[in-house]
């Protein structure tokens, strides 16, 4: 990362992470597409109905995960391999500490925060309880995403997918033995992500404890530390936060489509799937970018993260375009994998892909630079930008705007995510070249 030509070096980084998050994402896609051809639209709404929330409560702790990563990357850069184990063994339990949470909170509150967000009374009940049964085995999403942190800071991004790749085929097939065979529905697809999850959490604890550098993991060396843990909550808690504050948008986008019915809450459930593998090829760039800058700064080469970031703009404008342009073009025939029986949730899904996936490019450029940014060791300032830009602009939107009843469409709620893409993403951009500029100047 910290020498050589990068354009090659960051494809041949990122190529690896791309498909680790379309697999990871194909757990949710499975879990729609086995439940909308087998079961109906209603089940596909209880599933997608759980998705914004299960992010909110999730990404704080997901945002430690990102902290550890940059702390890992600094070391790595800095040649500080003391730093670098007391980090690893101090991100691990953290992982553990964060699940314990994530699944108490999950289990008893699903029902009460669905209510809230004024889930259809004929889906609430499916989706309480596919949430309790994913955040029953939460702990192993936690230690998946921490261990594969960890392992992209040291450089290795093959060993992730592969480790996915396995969860993945069982996660499918389980799904298709727990529904088909054992007449289970939400319940079934819900079983098999967490057992999926858990066998990947294993894998990547496999790897850590087999590496034979600073990253090797030893059980009994695993506390918290003090100055790793400082520097894993000074860089992840803005992250989490941002993403936490992030997600209390959807939330509440979610909600205002919740008001048009079901069959507007299947539609956008099955073009938000769609999406995000349109978002997980994008934001791959922004992990790359996270890592790169990360090294670079720990080593001090802080004229090559503007490369770094000048670079990952540029892939994730061309992929982002392609491929959210051929995902709108593709989109009725998408759809239809997700929901057939009901034309009218399919034109509420295209709907959705006009304002969204077509230009969801920009959203990529939003992240990549916030990535850079953390990358170089500032976590608060994107944090700021993002609630206000992100959070700020969809939830004044909502509450102005689209209350006018003209505006009162799926249409103008969907737009507003347009609008806080294009200013969140100049905010960011003039904050990096600031931030850099300062960095430069310091003494090596």
């Amino acid at each position: 990362m910290c020498q050589g030509p990068l354009f090659g070096h960051i494809v041949v980084y990122t190529i690896p992470i791309i498909l680790t998050g379309i697999l990871q994402l194909l757990f949710n896609a499975a879990d729609l597409m086995i439940v909308g051809r087998l079961c109906g639209s209603i089940y596909v709404s209880a599933v997608g109905a759980t998705t914004s929330l299960i992010h909110l409560i999730v990404n704080l702790f997901i945002g430690l995960s990102v902290g550890a990563g940059v702390a890992v990357a600094h070391a790595i850069g800095a040649k500080d391999m003391q730093m670098v184990h007391k980090t690893v063994h101090t991100a691990i339990p953290t992982a553990v500490v964060s699940g314990v949470v994530l699944t108490v909170i999950g289990v008893i509150f699903s029902g009460t925060f669905l209510g809230w967000m004024g889930t259809p009374e004929d889906v609430l009940p499916l989706s309480t309880t596919y949430m309790r049964i994913y955040f029953a085995g939460i702990t192993a999403s936690m230690l998946y995403n921490f261990g594969a942190a960890i392992l992209r800071a040291a450089g290795d991004t093959k060993g992730p997918l592969i480790y996915l790749t396995v969860a993945g085929v069982v996660n499918v097939v389980l799904n298709v033995v727990f529904v088909l065979l054992f007449d289970m529905d939400v319940d079934g697809v819900a079983l098999a992500t967490t057992i999926s999850q858990i066998l990947s959490a294993m894998l990547v604890l496999r790897a850590l404890i087999r590496r034979h550098d600073a990253c090797r993991l030893k059980l009994r060396a695993m506390r918290f530390y003090k100055e790793p843990m400082k520097k894993l909550l000074k860089i992840g808690v803005p992250a989490g936060i941002q993403g936490s504050l992030f997600s209390i948008s959807n939330v509440i986008i979610q909600s205002s489509v919740n008001s048009f019915g079901a069959i507007a809450v299947a539609g956008n459930s099955a073009a938000s799937t769609l999406e995000g593998f349109v978002y997980t090829i994008m934001n791959s760039f922004h992990q790359t970018a996270l890592n790169f800058v990360g090294q670079n700064a720990g080593a001090k080469l802080y004229k090559r993260t503007k490369k770094i970031l000048l670079i990952c703009l540029g892939c994730v404008f061309v992929v982002g375009g392609v491929c959210g342009s051929a995902f709108y073009l593709l989109g009725r025939p998408l759809l239809s994998i997700f929901i057939s029986d009901s034309a009218q949730a399919i034109e509420y899904g295209m709907v959705r892909l006009m304002f969204i996936c077509l230009p969801y490019f920009v959203c990529g450029l939003m992240d990549v630079t916030t990535g850079a940014i953390r990358g170089l060791g500032v976590s608060v300032t994107p944090m700021i930008i993002t609630i206000l830009g992100v959070c700020g602009l969809r939830i004044g939107w909502i509450y102005t705007i689209f209350r006018i009843p003209a505006y009162h469409t799926l249409s103008c709620l969907y737009f507003s995510y347009i609008v806080s893409w294009v200013v969140t993403f100049l905010v960011e951009l003039i904050a990096f070249f600031i931030i850099y500029r300062r960095k430069i100047r310091l003494p090596s």
